[in-house]
């Protein structure tokens, strides 16, 4: 569909609407180079978030010249990063060719590792899933062999999606918990604990022989949400992630805020109840020993009359209680539903607090421990932004995602991708080994 002149005057809005000096007046951006990481990851953005577009209104919407922007595009076009799509009639001179990502271009691969389950997911350029395959999870296997079974899965993955080597710059691992970045990344995921400070990536790197990110789960599901819903990169953008525990990401300027050491946004760790029960981290009373699924699941495991009329069963896992648990709250079963929705306003609370501090203008709410319950969650959330500290100055939109179970291993491609089209907005994909 062409770029009408409203999603452009759309664009002039957004860049309007960039934070302002004390005085009032609109800053200047600063300007950039066609030969800069900033200009290029700028042009791919507005390409993937609204294409198809033409070099005219790319130069009105980024600022910068046409000559700079025709040396970006035909960069852009000798990589097969974007193609041209058509053209549109022009109000005098020749007709405007118009640009789109090229969605065969490249493909991101991404690997979400848990205890219970692992997921594979194959990419294209704007995000759509072109493959998925669920395997057993890490389980207690010792940490070598479960990067073995995965590295040869992985080969077997792309093998049988039919995606060429060349397409693969690496692969993205991402799974919960705080982490140290860095050549050796060792991680410290509370629901792998005897994976402490295993050198994951260069583990993995050796294994598969190819360069390997590795991340926190929610911020790839934010990267991800972000990246395949075409959101502008003019929006302050957020995932609020329920899975194991509770984790967010936020992405601003088109980039995932990382902080210090890429553990920023860590909602799940926000107090929450300070005579609540003692974290992992070392707090009490986080939101995630107050509402994460396996609090409410063990809460009505504690009740036998609930857990009788629910079907719930000691031995299974929390994914399989949290389903009937889930299911159960959405019909509105008596003993079910109170305890969802303690949940859902536990973090609706923490939303709360994650859209006043980064004065967000989009929540997406995703992972598996929505899936079911979602409606719950996101109603609880909308009420809470109703006390917004910014709800008068803009609407804070708040929707569940369309894939809420694969959105972490989505967003592991993603990180991916973007290393690759948008140099400068996240980690590039190289060996870190010497």
């Amino acid at each position: 569909m062409c770029v009408t002149g409203t999603i452009l005057s759309g664009f002039i809005q957004a860049l309007r609407n960039l934070p302002s000096a004390a005085g009032g007046e609109t800053m200047a951006r600063p300007q950039a180079t066609p030969e800069s990481p900033g200009s290029r990851a700028l042009v791919v953005d507005l390409i993937r978030s609204a294409g198809p577009i033409s070099r005219t209104e790319l130069t009105t919407a980024t600022g910068l010249t046409q000559p700079a922007i025709s040396l970006i595009v035909r960069k852009l076009l000798d990589d097969e990063v974007i193609v041209e799509a058509g053209t549109v009639p022009s109000t005098g001179g020749k007709p405007r060719r118009l640009l789109d990502i090229n969605r065969r271009a490249r493909h991101g691969v991404g690997v979400q590792l848990g205890f219970e389950s692992v997921t594979l997911v194959a990419t294209d350029t704007n995000g759509g899933v072109v493959a998925r395959e669920r395997l057993p999870g890490a389980g207690t296997d010792a940490p070598a062999d479960v990067i073995t079974r995965l590295s040869q899965a992985l080969h077997r993955f792309m093998s049988t999606a039919d995606i060429p080597a060349t397409s693969v710059a690496g692969v993205a691992v991402v799974l919960p918990g705080p982490m140290r970045s860095g050549p050796g990344t060792t991680i410290e995921a509370p629901t792998l604990p005897h994976w402490r400070d295993v050198s994951l990536r260069s583990e993995f790197e050796t294994a598969l022989r190819m360069p390997v990110l590795v991340d926190n789960d929610a911020s790839a599901a934010a990267l991800g949400e972000f990246w395949s819903r075409g959101v502008s990169r003019y929006r302050t953008f957020a995932c609020i992630y329920i899975g194991s525990g509770i984790g967010a990401g936020v992405v601003s300027d088109g980039a995932l805020f990382r902080g210090a050491s890429s553990n920023a946004a860590e909602l799940g760790h926000i107090t929450v109840d300070p005579r609540g029960p003692e974290c992992f981290c070392g707090n009490s009373g986080c939101l995630e020993v107050v509402a994460a699924p396996r609090v409410a699941v063990a809460l009505a495991l504690a009740d036998a009359e609930t857990a009788r009329s629910l079907d719930l069963d000691p031995q299974a896992t929390v994914a399989q209680n949290w389903e009937l648990l889930s299911r159960a709250a959405v019909e509105q079963h008596p003993a079910a539903a109170p305890l969802v929705i303690e949940s859902g306003r536990a973090v609706a609370g923490a939303a709360l607090t994650l859209t006043n501090l980064f004065d967000l203008d989009e929540i997406v709410l995703s992972g598996p421990g929505v899936a079911t319950a979602g409606s719950i969650y996101v109603r609880e959330v909308r009420a809470a932004l109703g006390r917004a500290f910014a709800r008068k100055a803009h609407p804070t939109t708040v929707e569940l995602s369309i894939n809420p179970t694969d959105s972490a291993a989505i967003g592991a491609a993603a990180l991916t991708l973007q290393g690759q089209l948008t140099p400068g907005h996240g980690p590039a994909l190289a060996f870190a080994g010497p």
